[in-house]
């Protein structure tokens, strides 16, 4: 099981999402900022360096907004999906092929990665 973390980052009535590296698993699949715990951080500081990393901007972590366990043909993954929020910088495309700013009405536009339909189902109120 790989642990890993993200971000719902809002802005207004809008969150952000990034589009996976073509050459990546899931390549242009659509996903929330985020990437896998190292063995010695916490799930809140890996949160904190992958969107560094991906983005370079700085967040501060705040509540867990859902937790998602799914398994790919390749990998099974426990996802936290924490509510975050830009303290510093603007979003770059360091790592993603591309980044946006969308409605939840907007949700459907977009092909995200699997793991990521439950949590989208509960941002659209579909969910439980």
């Amino acid at each position: 099981m790989t642990e890993v973390v993200a971000a719902l980052i809002w802005a207004g009535d809008k969150f952000m999402i990034c589009q996976r590296p073509e050459h990546k698993a899931r390549g242009l699949l659509w996903e929330f900022v985020g990437g896998k715990v190292e063995p010695d951080e916490t799930k809140e500081q890996a949160l904190i360096r992958e969107c560094k990393e991906e983005l370079n901007v700085t967040v501060a972590v705040n509540e867990v907004y859902m937790e998602v366990t799914h398994e790919y043909p390749d990998l099974t993954v426990h996802l936290t999906l924490f509510r975050a929020e830009i303290t510093e910088g603007t979003p770059q495309k360091l790592e993603h092929n591309d980044i946006r700013w969308i409605t939840v009405e907007e949700i459907s536009n977009y092909d995200f990665c699997p793991a990521d339909d439950v949590i989208l189902r509960k941002l659209q109120g579909l969910g439980d």
